[in-house]
């Protein structure tokens, strides 16, 4: 059921959202899946629905902040169109193929695969480590296949993709602001394509409950997309005087602490 405590939550999820996607220029899906988890844990959703409405939702959420943050980067001439139109292809099927991949295993695994993957990401953000440039920019295949794989594990785990894009282009000798703006570029087609995938994969299941299109909650979509576009700025100014090194660690201990949370509501 969707009550006021609900709205409420999901009001606070975007507000926080929204100020850390503009603070550590990252999607939300590290925050907003297990977040969802626990909510929609509460409002008595079956569980083998959960992590699927939570990956969805999120990956909906994804493509109202994927467009805010394209417009500014493209703006400033930071994104590398080239790049773009090579890697969509790829993008778009290993993203719309692993929706049907995720539809099919339990919440429980899905939840595994997810927290082992924001394990990953948070040692990054503590260790601080950067790749290293080794080469010039892949051919239209070389560029199609890693589309593929860095699409198929953000449906997965319901990101945007700059995790795997930035390092990606970073290691073949961009520049991390057009590498930060390309990835923000690729966020679109992978939001879009994999909302898609998440709302057909839905589709039919019975089990869910109202206000959903296919494993997209319609309130938790509207509530934090909206919050979290007219908090972004507040994060994009705390930027420029917080100290992104300790911003980071924290943000990657409650990253940690969230996926333990989400896990043990499965347990």
């Amino acid at each position: 059921m969707l009550g006021l405590e609900s709205i409420i939550l999901y009001i606070l999820l975007g507000l926080f959202v929204g100020v850390a996607a503009g603070l550590l220029g990252i999607g939300g899906g590290g925050i907003i899946v297990p977040t969802l988890v626990v909510i929609f844990t509460m409002q008595g959703m079956e569980s083998e629905n959960i992590m699927h409405m939570a990956l969805g939702t999120s990956m909906a959420t994804i493509v109202i902040t994927s467009i805010s943050s394209l417009k500014a980067h493209h703006k400033k001439n930071g994104v590398l169109w080239n790049v773009v139109k090579m890697m969509s292809p790829g993008i778009i099927i290993g993203t719309f193929l692993a929706t049907f991949i995720a539809s099919i295993l339990s919440s429980l695994y899905l939840a595994i695969f997810f927290s082992i993957f924001m394990a990953y990401v948070s040692s990054q953000m503590i260790i601080n480590k950067k790749p290293k440039p080794s080469r010039k920019l892949l051919n239209s295949k070389g560029q199609f296949f890693s589309g593929t794989i860095i699409g198929a594990i953000s449906a997965m785990v319901s990101i945007g993709g700059g995790s795997l894009t930035v390092p990606y282009l970073i290691w073949q000798n961009v520049d991390v602001k057009k590498a930060i703006g390309t990835s923000a570029a690729v966020g679109f087609p992978i939001a879009v394509t994999g909302t898609i995938g998440f709302i057909i994969n839905g589709w039919d299941n019975t089990d869910l409950t109202h206000y959903t299109l296919g494993y997209v909650s319609l309130p938790a979509f509207f509530f934090v997309s909206i919050c979290s576009y007219f908090t972004a700025p507040i994060g994009v100014k705390l930027a420029h005087t917080l100290p992104s090194g300790i911003v980071k660690k924290i943000f990657a201990l409650l990253l940690i602490s969230l996926c333990l949370k989400m896990l043990f509501s499965f347990i």
